[in-house]
């Protein structure tokens, strides 16, 4: 009689609560490692920095160029 007893709950546990578990378990892991990493994040920020640098080189390039040849992005355009 104990054993039917025990058989409901168990039941219970492996085709309902078990799978949640695992589901909710991995789902988690998952985002916790799709985030950036303080390395990752550092990297990003001087990354940017780096590519607003080059972006204000690249116009002060264009503005030397429009005094220097007016017509220069009639070739590139």
């Amino acid at each position: 009689m104990m054993s039917f007893l025990m058989v409901g709950p168990l039941m219970v546990f492996i085709l309902i609560v078990a799978p949640l578990w695992l589901i909710l378990h991995y789902r988690s892991k998952r985002n916790f490692s799709d985030s950036l990493s303080h390395d990752d994040y550092e990297q990003l920020n001087q990354l940017s920095e780096t590519s607003r640098q080059l972006q204000q080189r690249v116009q002060t390039l264009e503005k030397i160029l429009d005094v220097e040849s007016p017509n220069w992005r009639n070739h590139y355009e």
